[in-house]
């Protein structure tokens, strides 16, 4: 089977890449690389530097004779989305129309979308959160998210072509970039690196569902070989952890010699969120394997060696 990744060069991306690599399928990859890394592709893998959003693409995929695309590429930046809406739409939204596109045109019967737990939810009021609960996006990035999964609809309605709409948690591991709205472990490990105490906006126990990117790659090939019908499923933990428990991890690979710094909250910041994994386990047989310590400990260890190598 011939899949394309797009954003196959950044963070999940890749990690997906190499998961879809040892299944046996024929991957290719189109990205960018605004934010992620040719090095991130493997040999042997076709790299199609393009923008989402360029109107050429919806015929690059098109021609491309994919049974399955993996949609992963994104304006991630949440600040930014709200800084900019319409940047991120364009890329969100019209890109991801451009993607879907090229797949009617191709005949792709099958897209894999990296959708947002949290963003997609908003504020919550049941813990884990269910595949069900109203969506109610607090930004310009969530309210995207949601936007093409209701676009993803409409093409199988239409057009037939199936979808697994996947709502990430927050996901942590290798290969994140530490830079722009990155995830916290990324941003402390960083600092950490450089022996620069973590900075902790606000009391540091707000919570958040914590997935490791090694676990999320894997439900996205059993989001394709596994799942027999469309819709949106949950991917993490459904467990909360505070962003204390994060820098205590990551503090014990460093020998406890960090005291963090704490500043205002961030405006806006949800205090809570977890998603319900359930239907997801029940419909592909996933579990995350990854306990979050050790998954921190794994991260630590990648970036460290990256820092000094």
């Amino acid at each position: 089977m011939k899949v394309l990744v797009t954003g196959g060069a950044g963070f999940i991306g890749s990690h997906t890449v190499d998961a879809l690599l040892a299944e046996g399928f024929e991957v290719e990859v189109l990205d960018n690389l605004s934010t992620g890394f040719a090095h991130n592709v493997p040999d042997g893998v076709r790299l199609i530097e393009a923008d989402i959003a360029h109107p050429a693409t919806t015929k690059t995929i098109a021609d491309g004779g994919y049974d399955a695309v993996f949609h992963l590429a994104a304006q991630i930046d949440v600040r930014k989305s709200m800084e900019d809406p319409a940047f991120d739409a364009t890329t969100n939204v019209v890109g991801s129309i451009r993607v879907l596109e090229g797949c009617r045109l191709g005949g792709t019967k099958t897209v894999v979308f990296a959708s947002t737990g949290g963003a997609c939810y908003g504020e919550q009021d049941l813990f884990p959160t269910p595949e069900d609960a109203p969506l109610q996006p607090i930004s310009a990035y969530g309210a995207a998210k949601v936007a093409v999964e209701k676009y993803l609809f409409v093409y199988q309605a239409n057009y037939g072509l199936e979808y697994r709409a996947l709502r990430y948690a927050n996901v942590y591991g290798p290969r994140q970039n530490p830079h722009g709205e990155a995830g916290v472990v990324a941003i402390f490990l960083n600092r950490m690196l450089q022996g620069m105490a973590p900075r902790i906006n606000g009391d540091g126990l707000q919570t958040r569902d914590y997935v490791y990117v090694g676990d999320v790659a894997r439900a996205n090939v059993l989001a394709l070989t596994r799942l027999e019908r469309s819709g949106a499923f949950n991917i993490g933990t459904g467990k909360e952890h505070t962003v204390v428990d994060v820098f205590n991890g990551l503090n014990a690979f460093f020998n406890r010699q960090f005291t963090p710094e704490f500043g205002p909250p961030k405006p806006g910041e949800q205090r809570r969120s977890s998603i319900s994994p359930k239907n997801f386990f029940e419909a592909a047989g996933f579990r995350p394997e990854t306990l979050l310590f050790d998954g921190l400990q794994t991260t630590a260890e990648w970036f460290k060696q990256r820092a000094f190598s």
